[in-house]
């Protein structure tokens, strides 16, 4: 049923769309906002019954001034190096880009230098500088293969520092474990992270139809693409065993719907909460501890990549320092140990040979 409308007010049906209009006896039809409902409609329809003239709703379009980093965005999301990017990326993208158009997109891209980029896009940004830095680069570039720019006024510019994600420690994982047993909803998303080190945007879409009858899983990665076979470690074997297959998706929601991404990521941080652990233990934190545990296995940097799906050495070594120091650090110390105990004797006699006499005068 049709909403019942204000006084004077009409719907009107042009080329499939509905339109709202005031109109008062045979006077003109002035345009509505189409939601009834909403304050911009009473703010017009008011105005249009006292005979004043209704404010326009309508978004104005602006264009951007040539050579400004509003054209740039624009430039730039109309090229092939955006458009050729994933939805999730480009979604990614937009939150920051928007950002740096409606703070930034007057200033002109020629005026960039490396002092007005640090005081007047970086530093208001505070946690967000890193990805601020990044997208603006990325602009850079696009800037410099259209002939905006002629060198990178960003060059110098050092990487903000970030808080880092830590990787979990051993006894973090033990904690998890004793307080989610096998056959838990929470204990499944554990192993999926634990033992295959991916993402939360890869665990939360795993399904039973991507494990092989080799016991390997098939991995898609979201973010980058790439496509990875990881046999099961027995743990997770075991863990799956303890599961009942109520969905396509290993991993379901308290309605047996498959997860979204960013529900997953809230019911796995109440998951972690509940066990008792710190806020310092994240999902990804699990990513990182995969990666930690490979390395101290003894496995090497490129057998890391093979299942955490890097692409580079530099990636990978980052999930591996904190194995290599800590193992660097305990041969050192079994070194210096060993060093010292060659210096000195075992055991030291309560005397060898006679003592010395005592300082005298000589008479």
């Amino acid at each position: 049923m049709a909403r019942r409308l204000p006084l004077y007010v009409e719907r009107n049906f042009v080329k499939g769309h509905t339109y709202l209009s005031f109109r008062k006896g045979k006077g003109p039809r002035i345009r509505l906002p189409s939601d009834p409902t909403s304050d911009e409609f009473m703010v017009a329809y008011q105005a249009a019954l006292a005979g004043q003239p209704v404010p326009d709703q309508r978004a104005k379009v602006t264009r951007a001034a040539p050579g400004s980093i509003a054209a740039l965005i624009g430039s730039y999301k109309a090229s092939l190096d955006y458009t050729g990017l994933r939805d999730t990326t480009k979604a990614a993208y937009n939150t920051r880009l928007e950002t740096l158009r409606n703070e930034h997109g007057h200033r002109t891209v020629a005026g960039l230098s490396r002092e007005r980029i640090n005081l007047a896009i970086l530093q208001p940004f505070a946690g967000a500088a890193l990805d601020t830095l990044k997208k603006l680069r990325i602009l850079i570039r696009h800037a410099i293969n259209i002939g905006m720019l002629k060198h990178d006024p960003s060059l110098g510019i050092k990487r903000p520092k970030i808080q880092r994600i830590r990787s979990w420690t051993d006894d973090e994982i033990t904690a998890y474990r004793a307080k989610w047993p096998l056959g838990s909803k929470q204990r499944t998303a554990f192993e999926l992270f634990i033992c295959t080190g991916q993402r939360r945007s890869d665990v939360f879409r795993m399904a039973w139809s991507h494990i092989t009858p080799q016991n390997e899983l098939k991995v898609v990665q979201q973010k980058t693409g790439r496509p990875l076979l990881i046999p099961l470690h027995r743990d997770l074997v075991t863990a799956l065993a303890a599961v009942r297959r109520e969905h396509v998706a290993i991993l379901t929601t308290a309605y047996g719907k498959p997860f979204t991404v960013d529900g997953f990521s809230q019911w796995m941080r109440d998951s972690i909460r509940d066990a008792g652990l710190p806020l310092e233990c994240q999902p990804h934190g699990l990513r990182k501890a995969a990666g930690r545990l490979l390395a101290e296995a003894g496995c090497s940097t490129k057998m890391v990549m093979a299942i955490l799906g890097h692409t580079t050495l530099a990636e990978a070594e980052r999930y591996t320092e904190d194995a290599e120091q800590a193992g660097l650090a305990r041969d050192a110390v079994i070194r210096l140990e060993g060093h010292k105990a060659n210096k000195f004797p075992q055991t030291v006699p309560p005397s060898l040979g006679k003592g010395r006499k005592k300082k005298g005068k000589s008479t």
